[in-house]
């Protein structure tokens, strides 16, 4: 599989975030994406957040066109919601890149440029906490655990070459992106990461990873629980139990 012989520019780039509780941060994030490029797209994807990140959004997405708001019903997770957002995005044409980031600021809108540019020598990018260059701020020790648990248990069962198979700040070709099979992702949180990764992997596309300066939320709420731990380790054994 070849990547594209060009790298995308931002104008041809569609940036998807994945949105629960995130009303303290939504409309800042996607001010600072515009910033970056007035062309630039932007997909937000909420999960009936009850503290009306959707309305927040909506209401930025007439100030920064092209940017759009998609509600889904109930609380499906991350993963399911960046599947939901590629697939919107792959309804238009222009776009050659697809990105998936967090709506916290734990990933820096700043690296976007450079993300984006790396996939003229990769189909997937992956900005990785673990790689030299790279700095991890304000962690706790339950994030620090699970993150290097999950990552050490992934590398031992699965045959994707990656320092962190959890980060979700990662940029798609169009091609790689369509290659996604929606229907052969049994999870719907972090775990999604993964199993894309063992797919795409396992079709013979090309990954990349640059260094990540990653910063804890400093607002709205995280998320990570035990149930969200518990189920990645589970997903990461029925990947490898069925040959990932």
């Amino acid at each position: 599989m070849t990547a594209p012989r060009t790298a995308p520019s931002l104008d041809e780039a569609c940036v998807v975030i994945p949105t629960y509780n995130e009303r303290e941060n939504i409309v800042r994030l996607a001010e600072a994406l515009k910033r970056l490029s007035p062309g630039l797209r932007v997909i937000v994807v909420d999960d009936e957040s009850p503290d009306g990140t959707a309305d927040a959004a909506e209401e930025a997405a007439r100030r920064l066109p092209p940017m759009r708001v998609i509600r889904r019903r109930g609380k499906g997770g991350r993963g399911s919601a960046v599947l939901a957002g590629f697939a919107a995005a792959l309804d238009e044409p222009g776009v050659r890149a697809l990105v998936e980031m967090d709506a916290d600021f734990s990933h820096d809108p700043a690296e976007l440029f450079e993300t984006v540019a790396a996939l003229a020598r990769a189909d997937v990018v992956v900005r990785s906490r673990y790689l030299p260059g790279s700095r991890i701020v304000d962690w706790s020790l339950q994030r620090r655990v699970f993150s290097r648990f999950a990552n050490a248990l992934a590398r031992a069962l699965l045959r994707v070459r990656l320092s962190d198979y959890t980060n979700g700040y990662r940029a798609y070709s169009r091609e790689a992106a369509a290659a996604i099979e929606p229907a052969r992702v049994d999870s719907t949180g972090y775990i999604v990461l993964s199993e894309v990764a063992v797919q795409l992997h396992a079709k013979g596309f090309r990954f990349a990873e640059l260094p990540s300066l990653f910063v804890n939320r400093r607002r709205g709420e995280s998320n990570l629980g035990w149930r969200e731990i518990s189920s990645a380790a589970r997903g990461i054994l029925r990947l490898a139990a069925r040959g990932g």
